[in-house]
């Protein structure tokens, strides 16, 4: 790969994949979406972020547990559960929502995802950050979806 003031080519094994000029990213003050023209535009999520220089914030996997532990019921209420807990993390870390540039969500395998993607946005909004869901057999019993989150720390 050769990364230049003008060109960026990546290699595959038949050869060059694609050739994009390099951006003119100046500093971003907040997460900035990457949308290369080639591959899908979701309304739900980014292909990449752009992270400002600076501190991050990396929250561990948060589980819908309440204040004392106890897991609630149910995909969707366990969902919005485990990103208040992440939108708490944020919170103490001195970051917000805003400044996420990569969710992975991990949800048992045995679990239609449609409920916890109807919860995000309940919670979450329509914010747009780089996601990765991955379908994961729970280390706590009864836990049906985790949720870690890197975010940067304005400054």
């Amino acid at each position: 790969m050769r990364v230049g003031a003008i060109l960026v080519a990546t290699e595959g094994k038949d050869g060059p994949v694609t050739e994009h000029p390099t951006p003119a990213y100046p500093t971003p003050a907040h997460p900035t979406p990457v949308e290369p023209p080639e591959l899908f535009s979701s309304p739900a999520f980014a292909q990449g972020m752009i992270a400002p220089a600076g501190p991050m914030l990396y929250v561990g996997g948060q589980n819908g547990t309440d204040r004392s532990g106890a897991l609630v019921d149910g995909l969707g209420p366990q969902t919005k559960q485990a990103l208040r807990n992440v939108l708490a993390v944020l919170a103490a870390g001195g970051t917000s929502a805003d400044y996420v540039v990569k969710m992975t969500i991990y949800l048992d395998p045995s679990v239609d995802p449609t409920a916890a993607y109807a919860a995000t946005g309940s919670v979450w909004g329509d914010r747009r950050t780089a996601v990765t869901v991955v379908a994961v057999a729970p280390a706590r019993p009864g836990a049906l979806v985790e949720i870690e989150a890197v975010a940067s720390i304005p400054t």
